[in-house]
Parts: structure tokens; sequence; C-alpha cells
């Protein structure tokens, strides 16, 4: 426990913090201010409060939390609106009124409230690799639900765009909660599936015109390839449509398909490259009416194909496939059609 020694402004120096360390969090006399260390020297610590300090003196005593400034993540979190050290403002105001009492402490998510949970596993069962995309539905889903009510709420006309991983099915939740009323049932009255386009295929096939250029053997997809489905394990590549061969189009799409975790392993995050390719280059080709891939609606699910903007609504580019092809198209489909 130290006592305060000097107060200026937000900047509060305290001395007998030896059992603190810098950067951690500590409460500031007798409200118990927040605050967090700047610098220690000795047991003399450096505090910057992030409140009013109005009202502190030398001897007021500070306490360390002892652990750094930190967020809790958790269910709830994207509904609520914070201040800068997470305190729930419309929380706070339900308690206190509009003008927030210094020193008030109310945890960041409801501990009362209760959330729908599916296990996907169970205790003793085998933890496998799998795709980080679908690791993020859950998250992701939350937070364009909340997108999807507002654009609901606005009669939203326009085109929402997902670019959030896993996209296809974040596209298909998005136009299932834009759709449900007041008593949670579909009533036609929220986007159109024409509405909702999702980016992210355009990565994959950027990685695959790399690819291409490296290896002759998928020299023909320069010219002749599409790009096909989510842009994850159900990735479909197809090295030429009129030449199509099954076991190298496979070949290459394992290849894209694992290209960020080969990059992982080097100790990098491709972040650049994804943004450009699905996202900005993408989305100007959308606007500019070219061809481009992007995820629409199909048969109840959406998926990822080459397609353009015209005036009169989307063009998806019809082909004739071969058989082997066309049966990894109904794989995908069926697998995106069993996401909930």
């Amino acid at each position: 426990m130290g006592k305060i020694i000097k107060v200026s402004g937000p900047l509060v120096v305290a001395d007998g913090m030896a059992d603190a360390s810098m950067a951690d969090v500590v409460r500031v006399g007798p409200q118990h201010l927040i605050g967090e260390i700047l610098n220690m020297t000795g047991d003399r610590a450096s505090i910057q409060v992030y409140e009013e300090t109005s009202g502190l003196g030398p001897g007021a005593e500070v306490e360390t939390t002892g652990a750094p400034l930190s967020v809790e993540l958790g269910p709830g979190l994207i509904e609520n609106i914070y201040d800068g050290i997470q305190r729930p403002l419309e929380e706070i105001v339900r308690r206190v009124g509009a003008n927030i009492t210094r020193g008030i402490q109310v945890p960041a998510l409801d501990r009362e409230r209760l959330w729908d949970f599916t296990p996907t596993a169970a205790v003793g069962a085998a933890v496998t690799g799998g795709d980080v995309r679908m690791a993020q539905y859950g998250l992701n889903r939350e937070l364009a639900a909340v997108y999807a009510r507002m654009a609901r709420d606005k009669g939203y006309k326009g085109l929402f765009c997902v670019v959030s991983d896993p996209v296809d099915p974040l596209c298909r939740a998005v136009l299932q909660e834009s759709d449900r009323g007041e008593n949670g049932e579909s009533d036609g009255g929220g986007l159109l599936p024409c509405q909702v386009r999702g980016f992210g295929l355009g990565v994959m096939h950027a990685r695959a015109l790399y690819f291409a250029g490296r290896d002759e053997r998928f020299a023909s997809y320069l010219t002749e390839g599409r790009a096909f489905g989510p842009h994850g394990e159900d990735l479909v590549l197809a090295n030429s449509i009129e030449h199509y061969d099954d076991a190298l189009s496979r070949e290459l799409t394992d290849r894209v398909a694992h290209a960020n975790l080969e990059m992982r392993k080097l100790g990098y995050k491709p972040y650049v490259a994804p943004a450009l390719s699905s996202g900005a280059l993408t989305l100007l080709a959308l606007l500019r009416g070219q061809w481009h891939y992007a995820s629409v609606y199909m048969d109840g699910i959406f998926m990822g194909c080459r397609q353009r903007l015209t005036p009169s609504g989307i063009e998806v580019e019809r082909l004739t496939l071969p058989d082997a092809l066309q049966k990894r198209l109904d794989t995908t489909a069926a697998r995106l059609r069993a996401i909930d």
C-alpha cells in the first residue's frame, strides 16, 4: 500500500509502491479512482489517473491490483458502449444517471445475462487442426447480427458488404438476422438477398495466380482458371473449365487454401495482400462493373463465384462445368448449407 506525495492534474506520484510494477493498474484514494503506473523509480510510482483527481492530496492511499490494464472478452462485448477503460456506459447511466460517479466499478460484461451456447467439443475429445476462419464465426456472427438489425431498422437499400471471416456463412447470417421481426420469426422485412455480398474469394484467386505464375504445371489457371466457394477449407479451384484436370486442380486448391498457414510458420501474419485483393481491389471492381470474385445468394446459401454488377443487377458467370468439378461444388454447397 503506497501513499500519495504529489498530485498534478491527472499525474499522481506515490511512495511505498515496492510491490507494484510498471504498467500495473492501481486504485487511488478513498474513491478508488482507476490509474496506471507509467514509471517506477525505486518504490516511487508515477501514475496516470483516468478520472478527475480534484480532492486528492498527499497522504491518500494507493493500492496496486498487481495486473496490467486489460480488456475482458466474452459474449455481449459487441453490443455494449464503453469508455477508454472498458466501463459500460449504458449500465453506469442506469445505475447512477448521466453524471458518472468517480471511482464507480461496474463489470464490463453482464454477469446475470444468459447466452445460448452449443458446444462443438466434449471433455476428452481429440483436438485436431481445422479452418481458423470458422473459429472466428461465433464472435463475428454476433457483430454482423448487430449491423444486420441496424440495416433492417433503417430500411437500408444499398449493398451490405461482408469482409470478415468466414465470409459465406456470415452473409447467410446477415440475411437471416435482418429478416427477423420482433417475435423472432422471419417476416420478409429485412435485406434482400441481392443486397448482401461477401468478399474473400478474391484473395484465393490472387494466390492461385501467384502459384500459377511460379509453377508451370498450374500455368493454365492464368488464362482459364476459376475460383468457387468459400475462401477456406472448402475452397474449389479449377485449373481450367475446358481442360479441367481434377488432380491438378485439387493440388492447387490445397496449396492456396493453406498458404496462410505456411506464412505463419515463418512468424508473419499477412494483412496487406488480403486487404487489397479481397477487399479494396474487389470492391473497386464491383463499383466499376468489372468481373470479380464475390459471394452471392444461390439456392439458400451464399457461395463465391465470378460475377459483375450491371445496371439491371448481378450477372453471374454461366459455365458448363465438368462432372468432376460439379461434384466438388456440390460437396462444398452441402457443407455450407449445414452451417447454422
